[in-house]
């Protein structure tokens, strides 16, 4: 069975540039009939936090990924260990004492030189003696991995057929001095722990391929599918950052943004389907292809976000949001028809309080011409009110006082809405009704 996973760690709040490769994996999965994985890549005790780590649930489920499997790396030393062992036994897990600067001392010098600044294997031909001595003087071990220096190929879902020299790689520190594993090892320990088929990630991580294929093959034989996609930037091409909170799913959630149109703009954003609203995931996931990735950059721009998040919004059916509607206080008889009226001034969700205030509850009108507004009182027509309602009222009062367009209209919207625009009357004079209208009309808060 297909089965992807998420890896992020939680040292900050996860942004739209995470989410993307979340939705990836998550729209894969479903579309190939499998499941999805959400692990915290949580080994650094430090800086990882629990309430990132349910911060970044909470984004998720928000967002409509919903983990079938979720586990942390933080439980599951005892595995890292054991491969480290396996390894060690085979001979491809090797101590090295080099400090940093003795490394950095021997790059430059190789740099000068004009030879590739690859680990050169010194440790390898330490004596049983010469580490003891180090090791008598303080110095503790890191474990590189010893790389076959062969031509690692694979064929990426994303990029088609791909290779890295692997003879050109340093061969990997997989745990510092300190006892701690570095990213690679626990990451390929988890996937075949977890049975992962695929691994869809972002493009920064092709570098690390060739190193984990390898490890994949020595630990299990066979390694997974991988797929790298671009990544997501801002409209000026900077990267995005968990820990400075550009662009937070947190963020976007409390400025009104509209999960579906993150999902829209995460997934199609550098691909070559438009950017456009979905009604649902599931349509999204009918529009999802890796094939459609480009391997150009995926550049948008936050404003474009807004504008689709109020597209998305202006989209969707009474039935849709009859719950999120209850939340703001609209319900009852009139909110199937108010839903319609109101959805394609909204700029976000929470904009129904305001026009619902307008039709049901007291607002102080604003009176342009008391005359004008007198004689429309006079024609105001009797309930019940339907959608024709509207026309046949200001016809009579066009016919009455000779004004057309804005001086015809405008006053009346003043007067019935206290604002300067809004949904088409027509939709609005049947949820206001004679009453309220009356009253405006008149000048009296109503």
């Amino acid at each position: 069975m297909t089965r992807v996973r998420f890896a992020p760690s939680p040292t900050g709040h996860i942004h739209i540039g995470n989410a993307r490769t979340a939705f990836f994996n998550f729209l894969f999965a479903k579309k190939n009939s499998g499941s999805f994985v959400l692990r915290f890549d949580d080994t650094d005790l430090e800086r990882s936090r629990e309430e990132y780590a349910q911060g970044i649930e909470t984004d998720l489920r928000w967002m409509g990924i919903d983990p079938d499997v979720i586990v942390r790396q933080s439980q599951r030393f005892a595995l890292y260990d054991a491969a480290a062992q396996k390894l060690k036994e085979m001979g491809r897990l090797y101590p090295c004492y080099e400090t940093a600067d003795e490394l950095d001392r021997r790059r430059k010098r190789q740099i000068a030189r004009g030879v590739p600044p690859v680990y050169d294997r010194a440790a390898l031909k330490l004596t049983d003696e010469e580490r003891a001595a180090l090791e008598a003087q303080g110095r503790k071990a890191h474990w590189r991995f010893k790389l076959e220096e062969r031509t690692m190929h694979w064929n990426d879902l994303v990029r088609g057929e791909s290779h890295i020299e692997a003879g050109s790689l340093s061969d990997p520190v997989l745990i510092r001095e300190d006892g701690t594993y570095l990213y690679t090892l626990p990451s390929v320990v988890d996937d075949i722990d977890l049975g992962i088929t695929h691994v869809i990630r972002g493009e920064d991580h092709v570098t690390n391929t060739a190193v984990q294929i390898q490890l994949f093959e020595t630990l299990a034989g066979k390694a997974p599918i991988f797929g790298h996609h671009n990544l997501l930037t801002t409209a000026s091409g900077e990267g995005l950052s968990k820990r400075s909170g550009a662009l937070s799913i947190a963020s976007l959630r409390q400025a009104g943004i509209e999960p579906l149109a993150i999902a829209a703009l995460a997934t199609l954003t550098g691909s070559s389907d438009a950017v456009h609203p979905v009604a649902s995931l599931q349509e999204l996931g009918g529009l999802f292809d890796l094939s459609h990735v480009s391997r150009g950059a995926a550049r948008f721009d936050e404003n474009e976000l807004a504008t689709l998040s109020a597209r998305t919004l202006h989209a969707m059916a009474f039935g849709d949001v009859v719950s999120r509607l209850a939340q703001e206080g609209v319900s009852g008889a009139k909110a199937e028809a108010f839903w319609p009226a109101v959805r394609g001034n909204l700029e976000t969700f929470s904009d129904v309080r305001e026009w619902w205030r307008v039709v049901e509850q007291v607002i102080d009108p604003v009176i342009e011409d008391a005359e004008y507004c007198s004689a429309a009182l006079a024609l105001l027509p009797d309930e019940p009110y339907d959608a024709q309602t509207w026309s046949r009222w200001t016809a009579a009062i066009k016919e009455r006082t000779g004004r057309k367009g804005k001086m015809l209209f405008h006053p009346l919207r003043l007067a019935l809405t206290g604002k300067d625009s809004g949904p088409e009357l027509a939709q609005l004079l049947p949820l206001i009704g004679r009453v309220k209208a009356a009253a405006r009309l008149s000048g009296q808060s109503s």
